[in-house]
């Protein structure tokens, strides 16, 4: 299989919610957009970075600066965001991209990379609001372990398929090991933990349903 083409739409420095020490950068247009559209989301909701700030647990300051194109959002901080806005991190991104399409090329997939913990996503499906499934590769470098505190919608379905490597997936404190070929359903509701248990990268695919 050929080498996946990496092209980062959102440069990640940190993996944690609260962004304190974040490097500062040039935002990309991506980014700027990405800003825009939060800061949208917050007043359509008619809430002040404080009432924000007490429904994500993430800080008014850091907030601002996400609002403001000053910061590049980690994983964690998305998800979180998405959780409180009830979205999937795939919807989110997909409403700073232009209008969907019905088809979406191999190289026009987005691709976003999370270098602190080593995850890299595609968005495979072509993004479109009013489906409830998508698809997503998700790729794992060896040892990378990447934790999320609460599901993007609560009770959102997931099917995980493994292609390659090894993946251990933490949901519901029952940890399932995933070998190449192993699919695992689950509909998840508090915290999930992706871990390769591999000496090589894990890649798989993940079918997401909203419920």
């Amino acid at each position: 299989m050929r080498e996946m083409r990496v092209t980062s739409l959102f440069h990640i420095r940190d993996n944690v919610p609260d962004m304190k020490h974040v490097e500062e950068a040039v935002p990309d247009a991506v980014d700027i957009r990405l800003a825009a559209r939060l800061a949208a989301l917050r007043a359509e909701h008619g809430w002040s970075l404080g009432g924000l700030a007490e429904r994500s647990g993430i800080s008014r300051s850091t907030l601002s600066r996400a609002e403001r194109a000053e910061i590049s959002p980690t994983a964690a901080l998305l998800n979180r965001l998405c959780q409180v806005y009830g979205r999937t991190m795939s919807r989110l991104l997909s409403e700073v991209e232009g209008e969907p399409a019905p088809l979406l090329r191999a190289d026009e997939q987005p691709v976003w990379e999370d270098r602190a913990s080593g995850f890299v996503r595609r968005s495979v499906s072509p993004p479109h609001p009013a489906f409830r499934g998508e698809l997503v590769e998700g790729r794992l470098a060896a040892g990378a372990d990447i934790a999320y505190d609460r599901p993007p919608v609560p009770g959102l379905e997931q099917h995980i398929w493994v292609l390659e490597g090894a993946l251990e997936v933490t949901a519901q404190d029952v940890r399932h090991r995933l070998g190449a070929g192993d699919c695992l359903r689950l509909r998840v509701w508090g915290p999930t933990r992706f871990r390769c248990a591999d000496d090589i990268e894990a890649r798989y695919v993940l079918a997401v349903v909203l419920p």
